[in-house]
């Protein structure tokens, strides 16, 4: 990799969005993947951002339905329902040596992705941010910060460090984990929970919290014990801390797609700790209870 990238974005919506517009504005060369219509907004207009963190600004990306030559690096920024027909946009021959950098809730994307692509070039990344397309090509980043960890189990890494380095320098905070199974399941302790009980009773959280309380501290510590179990931090306390702290308005991104009639990432996240508690042996009675409730109410599909 060289000081100036060239960087795919498969699914240029609320993250996507941002991270090419924040690229490209620092200098990279930003190619967005999507469908015609948006591409021909995006190659018309660029990426208009609103942001109180990173400024107002319109930046140039190209845009086109599928990966044509070789990149430096893929970010993929769509949600997993939709990854199977998305990753179609990205032959695994084009893309070839460049970095394939999933930004994808859950824990069992990496082992899929590098099933298709060159298992040593999977880094997975972690993204902690409020931001939304309010229409194609039109994002607002709501979050005073924006943070990635990007890791890479194979990954080498002055591929990783060169990222990291395009990433900072265009406006996100970012660091580089040794530990892949500790970044995912780091994320996953706290979405999991977050996610699916917002998404259960249609309320913010603040009122989870308040409202909910016991069942929102038994599933932190299942998730907890989850994620111990697989290699990853284990830490209830910390994590009912760090929602308390949060602002009582706050809705997760499960809970927005619920409220929109979008398909659910349910078995992204709660099928997966299912899965994971299965292998394990951990009991999850509560987690069970929510995703079985929310396969039957909300059309989900959580395997197991």
């Amino acid at each position: 990799m060289t000081n100036e990238l060239t960087v795919a974005v498969l699914g240029p919506g609320g993250v996507g969005g941002l991270l090419a517009a924040l690229l490209s504005r620092s200098g990279h060369r930003v190619i967005c993947l999507s469908g015609e219509q948006t591409a021909k907004t995006l190659r018309t207009g660029g990426i208009q951002v609103r942001s109180a963190r990173f400024g107002d600004f319109t930046a140039h990306v190209e845009a086109d339905t599928e990966l044509r030559e070789p990149v430096d690096a893929c970010l993929v920024t769509v949600k997993d329902t939709a990854l199977d027909a998305a990753s179609a946009r990205v032959p695994a021959s084009v893309l070839g040596d460049g970095l394939l950098v999933p930004f994808l809730n859950g824990v069992e994307h990496p082992a899929a992705l590098r099933a298709r692509y060159r298992p040593d070039r999977v880094a997975p990344a972690v993204i902690r941010v409020e931001s939304t397309r309010v229409a194609p090509g039109v994002v607002e980043h709501g979050s005073p910060f924006a943070e990635i960890d990007l890791t890479g189990t194979d990954v080498p890494r002055p591929r990783l460090d060169a990222l990291a380095e395009a990433f900072a320098t265009a406006g996100p905070a970012t660091r580089v984990l040794a530990d892949e199974t500790a970044a995912l399941w780091a994320k996953m302790s706290f979405l999991a929970p977050f996610a699916l009980l917002t998404t259960r009773y249609g309320l913010p959280l603040g009122d989870v919290r308040t409202r909910h309380r016991d069942e929102l501290t038994a599933l932190v510590e299942e998730t907890a014990a989850i994620s111990d179990a697989c290699g990853g931090p284990a830490d209830p306390a910390q994590a009912l801390a760090r929602y308390d702290a949060f602002p009582a308005a706050t809705k997760s991104s499960m809970q927005r797609d619920a409220e929109a009639g979008r398909p659910l990432e349910l078995d992204a996240i709660g099928g997966a700790l299912l899965r994971a508690a299965e292998r394990h042996g951990v009991a999850a009675p509560v987690a069970a209870r929510v995703v079985r409730e929310l396969s039957d109410g909300a059309g989900g599909t959580a395997r197991r």
